[in-house]
């Protein structure tokens, strides 16, 4: 059951756009979408891990508004290309009601997963948001996975595995239409950072959608921080930056614990460049935290690793910057 805090929280006016000052942590316990179990332990991992404590640190008024709710999961074989639709359909629908609520309250709302198909409520919900206020919006997906396979592309059916293609219009009106809008998102609007994973068929889909990726070998050859300065320029002022961060972005010697493990991701070093850069814009306005798995984990060591890089992507740095 999904409650908001008693009394809740003294949130500045929606037209005066997000208040960074304010976070509300939402849990979303599931591994519906995912092909390993376990991914539904991840936002407690979270909360062990002192998200909320870390957070409040840095100056911001942090609410954790407990867990949304859904079904739990039938561990079934994919029908008709999907794996758990109904499932997944639900979850979402949770998810992009709690966030769209935050949102409206003026709060930044920070979804801790649970596998990546739950993006697909908690991003419809940033842009309806967006269409409503007449916001630009960016969204930086990172993750080793390009996550843009559809029900005739996917080799498993599963669903963490196709939420930027549902976003952008691909896959099953129950989720393209959640935003109240098909599709939720344009192509252009999404940035792929990291991804060094990516089926043939939906290499091929990639390149035909003209989605901007910035895939290992760009970010081996130009650096993190020219892959970085290229994702997040042409942003218009008061543009509403989402970031969904699948902790697979990262290399599986710094965070073992997650479903997908693919050698080659990003360093510490790189990891912690990429979020003071997106901190660096002043813009970010709402995050995913997907995809931990502390079955697969050592010690909560991913756990840990994840909350002391949203730190960084709250403004923590070793110098005051302007």
């Amino acid at each position: 059951m999904f409650n908001l805090p008693r009394g809740g929280l003294m949130h500045s006016s929606p037209v005066q756009g997000i208040s960074l000052q304010r976070i509300s942590l939402i849990g979303g316990p599931t591994d519906v979408g995912a092909g390993s179990r376990g991914a539904v332990m991840g936002p407690e991992a979270l909360r062990v891990a002192g998200l909320q404590a870390a957070l409040q640190g840095l100056g911001r008024a942090v609410t954790d508004l407990g867990n949304v709710s859904g079904p739990p999961n039938p561990w079934q074989p994919a029908e008709h290309g999907y794996r758990h639709l109904c499932e997944v359909v639900s979850w979402n629908h949770a998810l992009h009601d709690a966030v769209h609520a935050e949102l409206m309250r003026g709060a930044l709302p920070l979804l801790m997963g649970g596998d990546h198909s739950l993006g697909i409520g908690s991003v419809s919900a940033v842009a309806r948001h967006c269409r409503e206020h007449g916001r630009p919006l960016r969204v930086l997906w990172l993750d080793a996975h390009a996550d843009f396979n559809t029900q005739h592309l996917t080799p498993t059916g599963h669903l963490h595995g196709m939420p930027v293609a549902v976003l952008c219009g691909h896959g099953p009106a129950a989720l393209t239409q959640l935003s109240g809008q098909a599709p939720a998102l344009a192509a252009e609007a999404v940035r792929l950072i990291g991804i060094r994973s990516v089926d043939a068929g939906e290499r091929r889909f990639l390149r035909e959608q003209q989605m901007q990726v910035f895939d290992m070998r760009h970010i081996d050859e130009w650096g993190m921080q020219r892959s970085m300065q290229a994702a997040l320029a042409d942003m218009a002022p008061g543009t509403h930056l989402h970031v969904s961060f699948d902790v697979d972005f990262l290399d599986p010697a710094v965070a073992p614990g997650v479903g997908t493990t693919v050698r080659g991701g990003p360093t510490y070093r790189e990891a912690q460049l990429c979020m003071e850069m997106i901190a660096d814009t002043g813009l970010l306005a709402s995050l995913d935290i997907m995809e931990l798995n502390p079955a697969l984990d050592v010690r909560n060591q991913t756990a840990e690793v994840a909350v002391d890089l949203v730190q960084s992507l709250f403004g923590k740095s070793t110098l005051l910057r302007p």
